[in-house]
């Protein structure tokens, strides 16, 4: 099983993109989150669309919009809500979950891999098989 994150961008118009992946991966689509965190005094947040592994394959794509949305617990934003309003549409919820920001790890891959090991102990993706 490879599970891999597949970074658009910071959340502006890529987000656009997201729930567009999520929208035409319906039959695919397992989960929807918001990954907040804190940098330099500012709450934010990631987005991801996760797909379901492929098969045959055994790939999972886990696509993210990084830290370029603001904390809507802290302050609501019309990117936040139309993720929201995707969500509702496709009828799933939107997990979340606060973790560390990605520029305490010296290289992106690093953060991936920290994610990807935080949503496989929490079991919002399958373990390596």
């Amino acid at each position: 099983m490879i599970q891999r994150f597949i970074e658009l961008g910071e959340g502006y118009s890529d987000l656009y993109e997201l729930i567009e992946l999520a929208k035409a991966n319906q039959h695919r689509l397992q989960l929807m989150m918001a990954l907040h965190t804190k940098i330099e005094d500012k709450e934010v947040s990631s987005l991801v669309v996760g797909l379901k592994p492929t098969d045959p394959g055994k790939f999972q794509a886990l696509y993210i919009c990084r830290e370029g949305i603001p904390n809507p617990n802290y302050t609501e934003n019309k990117r936040y809500n139309l993720f929201a309003q995707t969500a509702r549409e496709l009828g799933k919820e939107i997990y979340q979950l606060s973790v560390k920001p990605s520029s305490l790890f010296h290289e992106k891959d690093l953060f991936y891999q920290y994610l990807i090991g935080i949503l496989r102990l929490n079991h919002y993706i399958v373990p390596l098989q």
